[in-house]
Order: C-alpha cells, then structure tokens, then sequence
C-alpha cells in the first residue's frame, strides 16, 4: 500500500518570526508535508542554519533578513517571492514580541515598537503577499498568529494584549476583503511556549503560567502547527475569519491548580 501524498507537496509557505521557537515548529510541519518554505526573520544570519537543523530541502528553501518595522524590507521579501515562486500559496504572521512592563514606565518607543510588530507587520506582508496571490490567481490562506491574551488583559503586558486584539480584529476584515478572490484568512492563538530569546521570561514567570494551564503543560512542537497546518488544507476550505485557541485552556477563564481536585477529594471523604 502507497503512503499517501504529503498535503501541500508543490505548495509554498512564507512564515516570518521564522528564528524564534514557534516559527521553526511551523517551517518544519510545512516542509514535512512537501511544502517549499521561506523562513523570514530579522535575525538573517541565523536563517540558514535553522534550515539545516530542521532538516530543509536547501532546493525548497528561501530565507530572507527582514526587518518587520521597515515598509521596505517587507516589500522586498515580496520581490524575493514573487521572483521564486510568483506568488505563495501559504502565509503565516508569526512573528510577535512579548516584552514584559508596566504602563506607567513604558516608554512611547517601545509602545510603537509593539505594534509596528504586532500590528503594522501583518497588516504589510498580508497586503504585499496577497497582491502576489491575487495576480498569480492562488486561493490561498493566511494565518496570523495571535494569543489569549486578545481576550484576556494581564498586567504587565497591556500593549501586547491590546496589540493582539486588534490583530485579530484586522485578520476578520481581512478575511472579508479577500473572499471574493478565494483567499482565506484565519487566527491561531496558540497555548504557552517558553524559550523566546527576543522575549526573554524569567523562569518564575514560567512556572506560574504553566500552573494556569488547565490541561498542565506548555505547547509542544505539534500542537499550534497542528492547527495552522490543517486551516491551510482543503479540509478548511469554508473556514475564513475565525479563531482558533490550541492552548490547553488556558484562554477560556481563571484556573486555580488543585482545587477541583480538593473538592472532588472532599466530596469522597464526606460522602
């Protein structure tokens, strides 16, 4: 019996944030189904060797240093597309900063530089990207990556739960816009994954998020890939503008490690 083909095999995905833990998971998955993958990221010296590490066919693979808050370097990572592949199939907005400061000693800067990243970066590659789609007649899909912290502020990280509000909220208008040219557009916010080196945590932070997560662990390399790997295939071909949460729960309300358990213990004991 003949293995099946891969999914997207002939198919091209460009996934920005590609450096970082979440864009190497997703540029693997995709290339393990066939695709042709251009990992994007400002950290370009580091490009190739994550390609070589997660084993990339250097044949069915672009990289490109870019530099999210220049208007001008997303635009010439769609003139590296375009003259590779004419257009890609596939988009994924994964690239996001997650700094860690309160309100009142944020600097005006750093507010801008949030959402230069979070916000204005998926709002470009997604225009540049599309226009590539559009004339090379491609119905294709887009996916950004989002967080539960679009519907749940923290404190400490306003700006980036505002920024992913907002992102969500153009990934639905853009979802509207590109219907008719059979482009679909969709979030993910994927669970809890530590080892960012352009968001650094501290490891108590760590362990009290990974102590909210009601199913009791972080992401793992399958489980946002997963989500986005399936939005792209044709088994989601009427699904456009919508939220998918892969995050163990952690999204859906105020979990208290223990007590549950506690109550169902009590509840034996008296019982």
């Amino acid at each position: 019996m003949t293995a099946p083909a891969p999914r997207f095999a002939g198919k091209s995905v460009v996934v920005t944030g590609a450096a970082g833990v979440f864009g190497r998971w997703i540029a693997a998955a995709f290339a393990r189904e066939g695709a042709s993958v251009c990992l994007s990221d400002n950290r370009g010296d580091k490009l190739d060797a994550i390609a070589r590490d997660i084993g990339l066919d250097p044949a069915r693979t672009l990289t490109h240093a870019t530099e999210l808050t220049s208007e001008a370097s997303i635009v010439d990572l769609a003139a590296t597309v375009k003259k590779a592949w004419g257009a890609a199939d596939f988009l994924v907005n994964n690239a996001g900063i997650y700094p860690h400061a309160g309100l009142l000693d944020l600097p005006v800067a750093e507010w801008d530089r949030i959402f230069d990243i979070n916000l204005r970066a998926p709002f470009l590659v997604t225009r540049e990207l599309a226009k590539l789609m559009i004339a090379e007649k491609r119905q294709g899909a887009i996916v950004t990556i989002s967080s539960g912290a679009a519907r749940q502020m923290r404190n400490g990280s306003v700006p980036y739960c505002t920024s992913k509000t907002a992102v969500e909220r153009l990934t639905k208008g853009l979802a509207l816009e590109l219907a008719p040219y059979k482009i679909r557009v969709n979030v993910v916010e994927p669970g809890f994954a530590p080892g960012s080196d352009v968001s650094p945590l501290s490891d108590e932070y760590v362990e009290k998020m990974k102590q909210r997560i009601p199913l009791g662990r972080t992401s793992g390399p399958d489980d946002a890939p997963g989500a986005i790997l399936y939005l792209c295939s044709d088994a989601a071909s009427f699904i456009t503008g919508t939220v998918l949460s892969v995050d163990g729960g952690n999204s859906i309300g105020t979990y208290e490690p223990g007590q549950l358990v506690g109550a169902l213990d009590e509840a034996k004991r008296t019982g």
